[in-house]
This record gives structure tokens, sequence and C-alpha cells, in this order.
């Protein structure tokens, strides 16, 4: 087993940790997000497909690395989730891994809300 098969615990963010506002998510679109809680830095990306909003660690399943390689770069042009190192395509709302090199793999869920126009840590 590798660093990247090791289980992800889900960060521990307090609920309410205002994000972004939902308007200034492109729709659809991705945003890069790094809140620090102590001293922890925990590094997400939400992501935007109608009114719909889902958040995930920034971890890919298959090695571990971020998924972006460039800044809010996270989504093909038919708004699923890629990996930009290695090609393997998620589900924007489900996570689940769709094709590539984590095939039955799933992103770890960051969980959030939109109240009120602003997308929260739920």
């Amino acid at each position: 087993m590798t660093s990247a098969d090791a289980p992800v615990a889900p960060p521990k963010v307090p609920p309410g940790v205002k994000l972004c506002a939902l308007a200034d998510l492109a729709d659809p679109g991705a945003r890069n997000i790094v809140v620090r809680i102590a001293d922890q830095h925990i590094h997400a990306f939400v992501v935007r497909a109608g009114e719909q909003v889902s958040g995930w660690l920034d971890r890919c399943p298959h090695m571990g690395l971020p998924l972006a390689k460039t800044l809010d770069d996270y989504l093909a042009p038919d708004g699923n989730i890629v990996c930009a190192w290695h090609g393997a395509v998620f589900d924007p709302m489900s996570g689940q891994c769709l094709g590539g090199p984590c095939a039955g793999a799933r992103l770890t869920p960051w969980p959030v809300v939109v109240i009120a126009g602003l997308v929260v840590t739920a």
C-alpha cells in the first residue's frame, strides 16, 4: 500500500466557514480553496453545476497529488473533474472515478452548502 492508498480523514473544519460567493463560481466552474484552521492548512476545491455545489479535498486517490496543475483548472470541457497528472476523470457531484488509473475510487468529500448566496462549510 502506498501513501496514496491510505484513507484520508476528512478535514475538521467548523460549519459555516465562508468560502466564496456562489456568484463568483462559473457555471460550470471550480475554485481552489485553502483554509487554515489552527496549524492545519486544508487544500480543497469547490465545484458548481447549476445550483449544485460540491466540495472535495484536492488530492487524487491514484497518487495523492493535487488534481490541478494550474490554479482552479479542475474541470474538463464536459464538466467532469479531471486529474491533470494522470487523466483520471471524476463525477463532479459524487466524486466517483469514471475512468483512468483509479477506477472504482472516489475523491474525498469536503462538505459544503450554499446559504444566502455563499458557499460555506457544512
